[in-house]
C-alpha cells in the first residue's frame, strides 16, 4: 500500500487510492464520478459515497492529469469585461459560469485590458484552453481564431455584434434595441428625441449601433434626433436636466434602464413633468424601473440563457469540425409604462 505523498506543511496530500478505500470502491470508480464520466453507469449511491470521501478527505482532482487523460483541457476561459456592462449582462455571464461548471468545465476570467486582438488571442492560447468565448470586448480576427485552434482550442465563440470567420457567433443586434425604443417615441408623438450617449469609455459597441437605431425610426416618421453625451453622475445628469427646455425634446431614449433612471429623476428635480413634457424609455427592463413613480417604459431583451450558450460551448468542443453555429439574440420589445 503506497503512502500518500507529502504536503509542504507536512500533512499527506489526498490521492484517489485514498478515496477509493475510504469509499470502498475501485479507483477506476472515484474517476469516473470525479471526473463527471457519462458513458459508465454508476448508482446515485456509490457516486454519492466516493463525493463524501473526496470532501472528507480534500482531494481534488488533478486538472493536468485530467487534461493528459482527455486529450484536452477542461478549461473554457472568458476574457473579462472591462466596461461596465450592466446587470442584465452581468447576470447572463453569471449563468453562463454556473452552466459550464454543472458540465464539468472550469471557466477561466482573463483580464484582456491594453491588449490588440492578436495580442489577446496570443495571450489566451498560452493558457491551452479548450474553448474560448469572447465576449466582444477584444474583436477577435480570423488569425486569432485560427491561432486559437492550432493551440489546441476545439471551440472559438464569439459574443457581439457581428460574427467572425471560424467561429460560433452569438451576434447582438444592437440597433434594434434602439429602433423599437425609436419607434415607440415616436408613436407616443415625439418628434424630437434625445439619445443618451454613455461617456463610460468602451460602451460605443453598444450605443453607436442604438444611436443608428433611434434615428432610423425617427426618419421615417419625420422626426430629429439629438445625441445626449452623458457621463453615469448626478452633476452630469442635472446639468443636462438643466439646459432640457432650450433643447427642445419632448422625448429621450436613456440608453439603458440606469441612465434613463439617472437622467429621469434630474429631469423631474429640474420641473421637467415626466411624460407630458418628455416621454423616457430605458432598456433592459431592471426590477428597479418598475419601482419608480411614473414606472419607466423600457425595452425588454430577450437574450439566450447562460444554460443554453453552455451547451452550444460543450457541443463545440465534442463536436470541433461542425461547422460553426450563428444565433441572433436580442430580440427586443418596448414595455409601455407611465414614463411615456
Amino acid at each position: 500500500m503506497s503512502q500518500s505523498a507529502k504536503h509542504p506543511t507536512g500533512r499527506p496530500v489526498p490521492t484517489s487510492a485514498d478515496v477509493a478505500r475510504l469509499a470502498g470502491v475501485s479507483r477506476a470508480t472515484v474517476s469516473y464520478v470525479l471526473n463527471n464520466t457519462a458513458a459508465v453507469r454508476i448508482s446515485e449511491p456509490t457516486r454519492r459515497r466516493v463525493r463524501e470521501a473526496a470532501e472528507e478527505l480534500g482531494y481534488v482532482p488533478h486538472a493536468g492529469a485530467r487534461s493528459l487523460r482527455a486529450g484536452h483541457s477542461r478549461m473554457v476561459l472568458l476574457p473579462t469585461a472591462h466596461v461596465p456592462i450592466g446587470p442584465l449582462y452581468s447576470r447572463f455571464f453569471n449563468d453562463l459560469q454556473w452552466a459550464l461548471r454543472r458540465l464539468d468545465y472550469t471557466v477561466v476570467q482573463y483580464g484582456s485590458v491594453g491588449l490588440d486582438a492578436d495580442e489577446a488571442a496570443r495571450a489566451w492560447a498560452e493558457l491551452r484552453p479548450v474553448a474560448v468565448v469572447s465576449l466582444g470586448q477584444v474583436e477577435l480576427t480570423e488569425a486569432g481564431v485560427e491561432l486559437l485552434k492550432r493551440s489546441g482550442a476545439k471551440a472559438v465563440i464569439t459574443v457581439g455584434p457581428q460574427q467572425v470567420p471560424g467561429t460560433h457567433g452569438l451576434v447582438m443586434d444592437q440597433s434594434r434595441v434602439g429602433r423599437v425604443a425609436g419607434e415607440h417615441l415616436v408613436e407616443r408623438g415625439c418628434r424630437a428625441i434625445g439619445v443618451v450617449i454613455p461617456e463610460e469609455p468602451g460602451l460605443e459597441m453598444f450605443s453607436g449601433p442604438r444611436l443608428e437605431g433611434v434615428r432610423s425610426a425617427a426618419e421615417e416618421a419625420g422626426a430629429t434626433v439629438v445625441p445626449l453625451p452623458l457621463a453615469y453622475e448626478e452633476e452630469a445628469a442635472n446639468a443636462l436636466a438643466g439646459r432640457w427646455r432650450e433643447l427642445g425634446l419632448d422625448g429621450v431614449f436613456g440608453y439603458n434602464d440606469e441612465y434613463a433612471m439617472l437622467l429621469m429623476r434630474a429631469l423631474q428635480d429640474a420641473g421637467i413633468a415626466i411624460p407630458e413634457e418628455t416621454a423616457v424609455v430605458g432598456s433592459d427592463d431592471l426590477l428597479l424601473g418598475r419601482l419608480l413613480r411614473p414606472r419607466l417604459s423600457t425595452v425588454r431583451i430577450d437574450m439566450v440563457v447562460g444554460r443554453e450558450l453552455a451547451e452550444l460551448v460543450d457541443r463545440a468542443v465534442r463536436e470541433p469540425e461542425a461547422a460553426p453555429e450563428r444565433q441572433e439574440l436580442l430580440a427586443s420589445e418596448v414595455v409601455h409604462r407611465e414614463s411615456s
